[in-house]
């Protein structure tokens, strides 16, 4: 159909998803960026967030969490290459509650930049997935 985009989903693991959709939203990094057929060519890096595919217009889209990675939109369609990916129906609250907690302490335990750096990223990460959590 020409109203369909081709969509894959990509991990350093695996292709988690390869068919065709009517919509994907992105979280690119200037912004959330809707992609239907016939988009302009574009690549982009995307921060942590879910992303939403519409299977249909009109249909109620699948959330899924990326950690972060790039899309590349061409005449082929949109593929979206993830540091990682986890459906947000998969997340475990609890445990993001947990994790985020202690993300938060190994801020304040940090003994070096580096170490504050990453505990800092890490954080915003959680942060993206209890706000992909809430929406």
């Amino acid at each position: 159909m020409a109203d369909q985009l081709h969509f894959e989903l990509v991990t350093p693991e695996r292709l988690l998803r390869s068919d065709d959709v009517y919509m994907v939203v992105v979280p690119a990094s200037e912004g959330d960026m809707g992609v239907l057929a016939g988009h302009a060519p574009v690549m982009t890096t995307i921060r942590p967030g879910a992303i939403a595919i519409y299977a249909s217009d009109g249909a109620a889209p699948e959330r899924v969490f990326i950690d972060g990675g790039m899309a590349q939109i061409d005449d082929k369609g949109l593929t979206i290459l993830a540091e990682g990916a986890t459906p947000v129906g998969e997340i475990d609250a609890a445990a993001l509650t947990q994790q985020l907690a202690d993300a938060r302490d190994d801020i304040r335990l940090a003994k070096s930049e580096v170490e504050t750096d990453m505990a800092e990223r890490r954080v915003a990460r959680l942060e993206a997935m209890q706000e992909a959590l809430a929406a």
